[in-house]
């Protein structure tokens, strides 16, 4: 399968699992959160982990912030940024209680994957600016943390041992970024070897940003219509 093919089934998958599951915690998972009593470092680890690497809207703009970076160090200085903030924001959000629209703040997320995508097409400098994109990742990173915030605090989970549990959450979400961009890394190494990658990086920025639209619409909608 081609990556433009890949990229594209990709997107359409997106906004199908959005409808269906909307990024939430659910099912067994749920369950577990709020049965859940006391410290468990463990299962809070792999709830954390398994999170990121399911969520298609942070994957997606961690693809778009690399996707120009052929450095290790480049990559490790935005990739650092990032997680700063949406650590932040996700400990600040339930240990300290700040909630903020779940739609809402999901649309700013689908916004940042348009934004990152319109930045690798050179949209910026032919609007004659430059916006900082350090500065960018990190505060689109405080808006991704208030994202995994609000699926948390839509469950009532026990405030005995939550400090250890959210830290160790946190844990996981770093450990599932490290896994998730550690793959797309090595596709992204394989892919840049082949003439195919900048005959076609246009396109494939295009339909980051179509992925984008389509999460900003369905979280748009959502909040409208509730």
């Amino acid at each position: 399968m081609s990556i433009i093919r890949f990229i594209t089934t990709a997107a359409l998958a997106c906004l199908a699992v959005s409808a269906a599951w909307a990024h939430g915690i659910t099912g067994a998972d749920q369950e577990f959160l709020i049965n859940n009593v006391g410290p468990q470092i463990g299962p809070f680890i792999y709830l954390g982990a398994k999170h990121m690497v399911t969520g298609y809207d942070h994957l997606l703009f961690l693809a778009g912030v690399i996707f120009f970076l052929y450095r290790l160090k480049d990559v490790a200085i935005y990739v650092t940024l990032f997680a700063l903030g949406h650590s932040t924001t996700l400990l600040l959000g339930v240990l300290g209680g700040l909630h903020v629209d779940a739609y809402l703040v999901d649309a700013v997320i689908g916004f940042s994957v348009v934004y990152k995508a319109f930045e690798n097409l050179d949209g910026f400098r032919m609007l004659g600016f430059q916006p900082n994109m350090k500065a960018a990742v990190l505060i689109f990173g405080f808006f991704h943390g208030f994202g995994l915030s609000t699926k948390l605090q839509d469950i009532a989970i026990s405030e005995d041992g939550l400090i250890t549990n959210m830290v160790s959450f946190n844990v996981g979400v770093e450990i599932g970024q490290l896994v998730a961009l550690s793959a797309m890394l090595i596709a992204f190494n394989v892919w840049r070897k082949s003439a195919s990658f900048l005959r076609n990086a246009y396109t494939t920025n295009v339909l980051l940003m179509v992925a984008g639209f389509l999460l900003i619409g369905f979280q748009l909608t959502g909040y409208f219509v509730a």
